[in-house]
């Protein structure tokens, strides 16, 4: 595999310049730190997995991560490279609500067949579930995966149809404010 090129081309900083929300030093510290954590350049899937352990250390966030992997990972072959990393980064940290809107919903919509089903929704809720382990005291209308999914279907599924369309998905994320409050979580950090 090697080691990747240590410094960004101006071509390339140029280039993430115009697809994301960070500043050139900005993007060169990022590479920076990428390369330390992934000489090769790019991050495999254990690796990614690794990292989410940090992050949640009470919980499992095994399965979520690999969701979140397969979004991150753009080109579908298996590892993430520093583009796909930062413009991801830059959407889930900086970007507008409907960008994090259409990202959140590529992370739901597992198949990629532009519909969000309910056995979709509830594998992401279960990984959620369990990344968060024991330590969010949830409400009794959302205390198991499968109430929170019904609730959201109540609230999204707008013809009834039993999946989610992307603008079914937008209209019901903007009325649950807990869903806005998730988008948001990262704003302002990196």
């Amino acid at each position: 595999m090697g080691k990747a090129q240590s410094k960004l081309s101006p071509e390339q900083l140029s280039d993430l310049q115009e697809c994301t929300y960070f500043e050139k030093k900005e993007l060169q510290q990022w590479y920076k730190g990428f390369l330390e954590d992934c000489p090769s350049g790019q991050l495999d899937k254990s690796a990614f997995q690794q990292m989410y352990s940090q992050f949640f250390p009470f919980g499992d966030p095994s399965r979520f991560s690999d969701y979140v992997f397969n979004v991150f990972d753009n080109d579908k072959n298996g590892t993430i490279d520093f583009k796909e990393f930062i413009v991801a980064l830059s959407i889930t940290s900086r970007g507008r609500v409907d960008e994090k809107l259409i990202w959140t919903f590529k992370l739901y919509d597992i198949d990629n067949d532009g519909y969000i089903s309910r056995k979709e929704m509830l594998k992401i809720v279960e990984a959620i579930y369990k990344m968060m382990g024991s330590m969010v005291k949830l409400p009794p209308d959302e205390d198991t995966p499968e109430k929170r999914v019904n609730k959201i279907f109540e609230l999204m599924d707008s013809d009834n149809d039993g999946r989610l369309s992307i603008d079914e998905f937008r209209e019901g994320s903007k009325k649950d404010p807990t869903i806005l409050q998730a988008l948001n979580l990262y704003d302002g950090m990196v």
